[in-house]
């Protein structure tokens, strides 16, 4: 390990920071709320639903747990069959994981995504061989929060957790990092405001992939 590295190991969120996933998830969203008859929603709200968990967003909106477990259900059932695809890589990804491996810094992922979307994802676009580890959350998992995913990974990041840095787009990274004294670096190129990240006071704030770039390696 070079020496003047500054991390060893380095937690990715997945939507918003390794991939856009904006138009498989509003579909499938709006097409679950289609289908227990709830009007659709327009794109700027739907902009808010990319991080926090999914049924805490259904319960939101639709004011009852019974049916955010069926708006659930409709919107997975879309979501793996169509939804997980249209999606794409944020330019400059690949090749920073590349490097990054390369340089030996060891890398996970942590996502409040369901295990299942989220490795046929990362293995449709070719990321999955970067990762050590995947952290997501179990199907039947309601909450599904991003400190209950980070504290899966901590036995195995070992003597490199004081060196570890927790990357992602949102509030929940930062919060979900901090609830295990990790610092987070927040991507602004996703789904987070800028002003609510820079509130929420990360380790640093990058506005590009060029510009995360800079601050891991």
């Amino acid at each position: 390990m070079n020496k003047q590295l500054r991390f060893r190991a380095i937690l990715f969120d997945l939507d918003g920071t390794l991939t856009e996933p904006f138009t498989g998830i509003a579909r499938s969203v709006n097409y679950a709320l289609a289908q227990i008859g709830h009007p659709p929603l327009s794109d700027a709200e739907l902009r808010d639903w990319i991080g926090p968990p999914l049924h805490a967003s259904f319960e939101r909106v639709l004011g009852d747990p019974a049916l955010a477990d069926q708006a659930v259900a409709h919107y997975r059932q879309r979501y793996w069959e169509i939804g997980m695809f249209e999606n794409t890589v944020f330019p400059g990804i690949p090749e920073l994981l590349r490097d990054l491996q390369a340089a030996g810094i060891r890398l996970f992922v942590a996502t409040s995504k369901i295990r299942p979307p989220t490795e046929r994802i990362l293995a449709h676009f070719g990321l999955q061989s970067f990762f050590e580890a995947i952290a997501a959350v179990d199907p039947d998992d309601r909450d599904g929060n991003k400190a209950m995913v980070i504290a899966t990974l901590l036995p195995q990041l070992g003597a490199d957790r004081p060196w570890t840095v927790m990357v992602g787009d949102t509030i929940y990274d930062i919060s979900g990092a901090r609830s295990h004294r990790m610092p987070c670096i927040a991507v602004t190129y996703g789904y987070g405001a800028y002003q609510d990240l820079y509130l929420a006071a990360p380790l640093a704030l990058a506005r590009s992939v060029e510009a995360l770039r800079e601050l891991v390696l």
